[in-house]
């Protein structure tokens, strides 16, 4: 009689700490916060090579044409407020290929003058970029932006890629084309601001 109490007890100390341990356990991050840390890490290592002179500012212009299309997918994909399992095998194909176009031309025979004005205007354009795609993660990970808006976000990521990939097209990054880039960045970065600090939370 006394082990049966005692069991019963055991199983009654389980029952209600199985529900304190599932609260404890941290949520799974959602679908889109490791493409948008792609996007952040794709962004670096463009960076990374035009300090370094492994990119040329043509070869950067052409790797952020790629990042341009992986936020429209990205963009796309979000309309709906869900990625798909088909869309995010998609997505994914695209990095691949986005990430081993930047390991091939940082490891090919051109190379860049990170001191020249063009790479440092390039090099600039680049690094707000960056700064652009981790304020989208950050959101997405505390929950300040919901996918419909990271996927709006990504749209106006994919205008800025493309307006860095047209200037650094013919190899040089113009002071007047670096103005346009940054006021593009301006607008997006306001946007990003807005869509954080709303009234909107990922359900």
């Amino acid at each position: 009689m006394q082990f049966r109490k005692s069991l019963l007890a055991l199983l009654v100390s389980a029952a209600f700490a199985a529900p304190a341990f599932a609260q404890e356990a941290p949520p799974p991050a959602p679908n889109n916060a490791a493409d948008v840390q792609r996007d952040v890490n794709q962004q670096q290592r463009i960076e990374q090579g035009l300090q370094s002179g492994q990119l040329s500012t043509k070869e950067a212009g052409s790797l952020e044409r790629q990042q341009q299309h992986v936020d429209r997918m990205e963009q796309r994909a979000d309309r709906n407020g869900s990625i798909s399992p088909a869309e995010q095998s998609r997505i994914d194909a695209a990095q691949n290929r986005a990430s081993a176009n930047v390991y091939r031309d940082k490891h090919n025979a051109a190379t860049g003058n990170p001191q020249s004005a063009s790479s440092q205007r390039m090099q600039a354009d680049v690094q707000r970029s960056v700064n652009q795609q981790q304020r989208i993660e950050n959101g997405v990970r505390n929950d300040s932006l919901t996918n419909r808006e990271t996927g709006k976000l990504e749209g106006g990521q994919a205008r800025v890629d493309r307006s860095e990939a047209n200037a650094a097209a013919n190899g040089r990054v113009g002071a007047g084309e670096q103005a346009r880039i940054q006021g593009r960045e301006n607008r997006q970065s306001a946007r990003i601001f807005n869509k954080k600090h709303n009234a909107r939370r990922r359900s």
